[in-house]
């Protein structure tokens, strides 16, 4: 069912680092540089880009663990591009090398795994559960 996700699958996407990115808006911290928790979402989009197109309607991926390194400060104004490289394929179980760079260096590196779900399947369960029911 899911024979075009295979390893070797790349998703790539940037942002440019603004007042709304950094440690100090998000609380993650008290300086004006790109935050730890926007890193992690870059990365995240990087790997929805590189399997969610080649999913059969209905299906998408929902993010289910996160092991990175933040390794160096990126200031206001700078370019920071992800990229998620397909690894691995257990089932419906994927697992992606992250890593982000600024217009310097490598800012960031890790794992990021992902579920394949049957999307209305899974607004069912989180909606029952939302009812507490």
């Amino acid at each position: 069912m899911f024979e075009r996700v295979m390893p070797g699958l790349v998703g790539e996407t940037e942002t440019t680092v603004d007042a709304d990115k950094t440690a100090r808006h998000l609380g993650s911290g008290d300086v004006a540089v790109f935050a730890t928790p926007e890193m992690i979402r870059l990365m995240e989009q990087a790997a929805v880009q590189a399997v969610d197109p080649v999913l059969p309607d209905g299906c998408r991926t929902v993010g289910i663990h996160v092991d990175v390194h933040h390794l160096a400060a990126t200031p206001l104004g700078m370019t920071v591009r992800a990229r998620a490289e397909l690894i691995q394929v257990e089932g419906r179980k994927l697992t992606f090398r992250v890593e982000a760079r600024d217009d310097v260096e490598k800012v960031g590196e890790g794992l990021h795994r992902r579920v394949i779900v049957d999307v209305g399947r899974f607004r069912e369960r989180a909606a029952v559960k939302g009812d507490g029911s």
